[in-house]
């Protein structure tokens, strides 16, 4: 058991009952997370949200700068609406958090940011032809005001773990404040977006090297499929192009100087994961042309044949046809040769015509 005796009272972390199974309270069922910085380092012990709150305006009486970061996975309105009584949070921004399927975008609401960001991962597979899903989506939401963070995540994949460890070894930056964690989280998610399309690029030059390979049936299916995936990974992206400028050009009373500079380089990821995904969306649109092309080629061939060889068993169709009307007056008909002459006429017209359509490429 640590001590904590040499702490002045302020820092000391406030002990709490173990809750149980039966009586745990609503929020700390999705509580990932809470913890409380002060000038950058982390209090030790745990807390509740409305505890860390509490423990963050106690030290902000002594001069020091502190805020408090909570995490919630997926909470109910019952949940999430504790949280937002707590902190502060509007009610509109609240719902936002509680439905998930949100458009990238970032909202204020009085000293508060609400940012959207969707979260991608790349599923594992051995072909595009067999997977059923390329890419997952999930989303985070980032509620920052002057001395709280508070992250709604969606989805199994996504997780703040690392971020947050990150940031707690990195005190220097975490004494930029509240918004130093929501630039940490968005570049997180941003350079997950890069990583993402450099996977997917692989995916794109297999159905590429299918599509023009010689001598082999093409299938649309894989291309629609990973074109599909393209476009979710661009809903994801390119909505944030807006959010990240105005976190530029406006909200200057809220966000430093400092972290608005690392909220460029972020910016700038963003637009290269972008710039990659349309080139993706260009060359797939490429490969749906060239492979609804390549398919028209190969139904004509197919047609081509079809023809072919319904034009040689015409002829012999027709002659039977004819020597089947059972006429007393017809050529050759109570001949004794008759019989092998027409069907040497019939093999012949069908050589010849064989022949013919070989030679023109039709067979």
């Amino acid at each position: 058991m640590p001590s904590f005796r040499g702490l002045p009272p302020s820092l000391r972390p406030v002990t709490r009952p173990k809750a149980t199974d039966s009586g745990a309270p609503p929020v700390a069922q999705v509580m990932v997370d809470c913890g409380v910085y002060v000038d950058g380092v982390r209090l030790p012990g745990p807390y509740s949200h409305a505890e860390a709150l509490a423990k963050v305006h106690e030290v902000e009486q002594t001069g020091q700068n502190a805020f408090a970061w909570i995490g919630l996975h997926e909470p109910d309105e019952r949940q999430m609406q504790d949280v937002a009584d707590v902190f502060g949070i509007h009610l509109l921004a609240a719902e936002d958090a509680v439905h998930a399927h949100q458009r990238p975008k970032l909202e204020r609401y009085d000293e508060t940011l609400f940012l959207v960001l969707k979260t991608v991962n790349y599923v594992p597979h051995d072909s595009v032809v067999l997977a059923r899903e390329i890419v997952e989506t999930g989303e985070i939401m980032i509620f920052v005001g002057k001395n709280f963070v508070v992250t709604v995540r969606h989805g199994e994949h996504g997780g703040l773990s690392e971020v947050r460890k990150r940031m707690d070894a990195e005190p220097d930056h975490m004494r930029l404040g509240p918004y130093a964690v929501m630039h940490a989280i968005a570049d997180r998610v941003v350079d997950h977006y890069l990583a993402v399309t450099n996977l997917m690029e692989t995916d794109i030059d297999a159905i590429e090297e299918v599509a023009f390979a010689p001598g082999q049936r093409t299938d649309v299916e894989p291309i629609y499929q990973i074109k599909r995936e393209v476009v979710e990974l661009r809903r994801c992206v390119n909505p944030l192009s807006v959010p990240f400028q105005r976190m530029q050009t406006e909200h200057k009373d809220l966000i430093s100087k400092e972290v608005r500079r690392y909220l460029r380089d972020v910016a700038d990821h963003q637009t290269h994961a972008a710039d990659q995904i349309a080139g993706y969306d260009e060359t797939l649109s490429s490969l749906v042309q060239a492979a609804l092309a390549r398919v028209g080629m190969q139904q004509n061939t197919d047609m081509r044949k079809m023809s072919a060889w319904a034009g040689i068993i015409a002829v012999p169709t027709m002659i039977a046809g004819i020597y089947g009307m059972n006429f007393d007056w017809m050529p050759i008909l109570h001949r004794p040769w008759g019989y092998p002459v027409v069907l040497a006429v019939m093999a012949t017209f069908c050589v010849v015509l064989y022949r013919t359509f070989r030679r023109n490429r039709w067979l």
